[in-house]
């Protein structure tokens, strides 16, 4: 069952000018980095009440991050939801017609489980499931 906003994302072109924004400019406290090779991205993360943001950029100028910006510039790239039974939830999705970018879940930020709802299944929205972690 899903239970709550995890994150919001934006991708964007210039990690160091995006991460100064928000923490110097809107003071949003920087909770941290991550690099996520799978998915060729690094992030970073803003923690504000009841969510966080989440900036991501490409690892290596290559990968779907990289691919987004190419196409549609900086902007919102997903919303991701925290899931109690991640498998579970896939298994009724994906029994109700939604398509997934991947098979199953993979690694994500956090060392998290994670899988990502093509967008064409939820009116062109990138959708990401998180496990939750305890």
């Amino acid at each position: 069952m899903l239970l709550r906003l995890d994150h919001i994302a934006i991708a964007v072109p210039d990690l160091e000018r995006a991460i100064h924004r928000f923490a110097d400019d809107l003071g949003i406290p920087l909770a941290g980095r991550d690099s996520v090779p799978t998915q060729k991205t690094t992030t970073a993360f803003f923690p504000i009440p009841g969510t966080r943001i989440e900036l991501v950029h490409p690892l290596d100028q290559s990968g779907p991050i990289q691919a987004f910006l190419d196409k549609r510039g900086g902007g919102l790239h997903h919303l991701c939801f925290a899931t109690d039974d991640l498998e579970g939830d896939v298994e009724t999705l994906r029994a109700k017609g939604y398509q997934f970018i991947t098979p199953g879940p993979v690694a994500g930020a956090h060392n998290s489980r994670v899988i990502f709802i093509h967008p064409k299944s939820c009116d062109g929205v990138l959708i990401e499931l998180v496990a939750e972690q305890r």
